[in-house]
């Protein structure tokens, strides 16, 4: 049965137009800036593309593609997967606070252990990173526990509200589901959902028709459709965007460096082939007679050109000659330059793209990754924001109150390079300012479950302490009785013998 598409808002609306935009954002798109010049933005297909190292080969005048494609394709160096792992490899979350408690939250810990997120986590953020968003989505599992299940922007589509797009009106999520051979789909809306299904492997949504015909409602075993009330309220899908402030919906990491990622692979190749066509110096030789063969005619080639050959002949008029290699130098600074370019845009430190260092400070590389750590935490509070969403739908499924906490906090590692003797030289004196000690060994990269463990040591410790050999504080020995009281006008003495001196010397001190 043909699924109803011209009713604003109804489950086939949102399907045709939230499956329109997912499949139309995966090829690349021809858009006209506000001066009218025409410049294509790339589609998910391409960033993923160049995000795995597979960039597409540049022409090179006079070299046939077809015939270099094998030590074309070998040229290609990716550069932009460095510049999307290096912010992603220091995004790591290591709890969440709700309230003013300035512990780790014990119950988001559990929930986070048992759906795997220290993995998974590490899946969200890199797929936000080079997808330009990723999604998390939360359900309830078999036992009623919260699950949270990572989805691609290849996956997913939402619809924002557009009187306040921070509420997300409407959600698809549309998979291939091998068991069955069909494309099945899923529609959320905060009141209720919905299960489609097509038999179709390729997939089409027209915007502009009255119908779709090849989607049909799921239905269960018996008899019903898959549909039902949203018991959340809300879409239980939740956007991680990457770099709002370029595009609302979303900016790759590498998304603006593509094209010095193209002018460093022209530049490769540009670098290999000369090295294949003319770092081997060709030779000439002048007044040399050439011989032809009796049957074809064809001149007879006197030398092989090779490497290891040396040319000889018994005419003393033949003159011989080699030109000049090519000067590769300046193939390989033109890739320096660029490269140079990609880290002062990315923000990606020098020496993790170059690798040479040599007599360098550990405030210089300090100074170096300054700007790759601002661009960490800008992501942290981006990225943080959605993970206290995701904590809070979890409680909402358990019936928590933190379900509407508003102060809710991400913990995250510290995104600096620091040593160990930093970090506890720092302790030592945030210890003399005063900072409490939990926080202290937080800001020594301890986790919050580490932190836990120690708490439990630091009190074993301190009742396994030995005790003092005379508990009696010293300003009440002599008191007892039968033993005179002590002028209230002298201080009080400590009658315990001092090691190295006498009992005079000590009577005199």
């Amino acid at each position: 049965m043909a699924l109803d598409i011209s009713k604003p808002e109804s489950p086939g609306w949102w399907l045709s137009r939230l499956g329109y935009a997912l499949m139309r954002e995966r090829d690349d798109e021809w858009v006209t800036t506000y001066r009218g010049h025409r410049e294509r933005v790339p589609g998910l297909d391409q960033l993923r593309e160049y995000a795995e190292g597979r960039a597409p080969l540049p022409h090179v005048p006079g070299v046939d593609p077809h015939q270099a494609h094998e030590w074309m394709r070998d040229a290609r160096t990716n550069w932009t997967s460095l510049v999307i792992d290096s912010p992603a490899e220091r995004l790591g979350v290591e709890g969440f606070r709700f309230g003013e408690s300035s512990e780790a939250d014990d119950d988001a810990n559990a929930i986070w252990q048992e759906n795997g997120m220290d993995a998974e986590s590490d899946l969200v953020h890199y797929g936000a990173l080079s997808q330009r968003r990723s999604f998390v989505l939360v359900d309830e599992d078999d036992n009623g526990r919260p699950r949270m299940l990572h989805k691609t922007a290849r996956q997913v589509a939402i619809a924002r509200d557009p009187h306040d797009p921070r509420k997300i009106a409407a959600g698809l999520y549309l998979y291939r589901d091998d068991w069955t051979g069909s494309t099945r789909a899923t529609l959320w809306t905060p009141t209720e959902y919905h299960d489609f299904v097509t038999s179709n492997e390729e997939v089409v949504f027209p915007l502009r028709a009255a119908r779709l015909d090849s989607w049909d409602a799921w239905i269960l075993p018996d008899g019903t459709e898959s549909t039902g009330p949203n018991k959340l309220g809300v879409v239980p899908l939740v956007p991680f965007v990457n770099r709002r402030n370029r595009r609302l919906d979303g900016f790759a990491e590498h998304e603006d460096i593509l094209p010095i990622q193209n002018r460093i692979n022209l530049s490769l190749i540009n670098l290999i082939a000369a090295m294949k066509y003319g770092a081997f110096r060709q030779r000439w030789a002048a007044g040399l007679e050439i011989g032809e063969d009796p049957l074809t005619g064809a001149k007879i080639e006197p030398f092989t050109l090779d490497i290891k050959s040396l040319w000889t002949t018994d005419d003393p008029d033949v003159k011989f000659g080699e030109f000049s290699a090519t000067d590769l130098k300046p193939y390989v600074a033109a890739v320096e330059s660029a490269v140079q370019d990609l880290a002062a845009i990315s923000k990606t430190p020098p020496h993790y793209l170059i690798g040479q260092v040599v007599n360098v400070s550990g405030d210089a590389l300090k100074a170096a990754e300054t700007g790759l750590a601002s661009k960490v935490r800008s992501k942290q509070r981006e990225f943080g924001e959605s993970w206290e969403q995701v904590m809070r739908l979890a409680f909402r499924i358990l019936g928590d109150h933190r379900a509407d906490e508003t102060d809710a906090e991400t913990i995250w590692a510290d995104s600096e390079s620091r040593t160990v003797a930093e970090l506890a030289d720092a302790a030592v004196k945030k210890q003399a300012a005063g900072v409490p000690w939990r926080q202290r060994m937080e800001d020594m990269r301890y986790t919050p479950q580490q932190i836990a463990r120690m708490e439990v040591d630091r009190a074993a410790d301190a009742m396994n302490a030995t005790p003092p050999t005379n508990p009696i504080p010293p300003q009440l020995q002599g008191q007892g009785p039968g033993q005179p009281s002590q002028d209230p006008q002298q201080p009080p003495q400590d009658p315990r013998t001092v090691i190295g001196r006498g009992a005079n010397d000590a009577n005199a001190a």
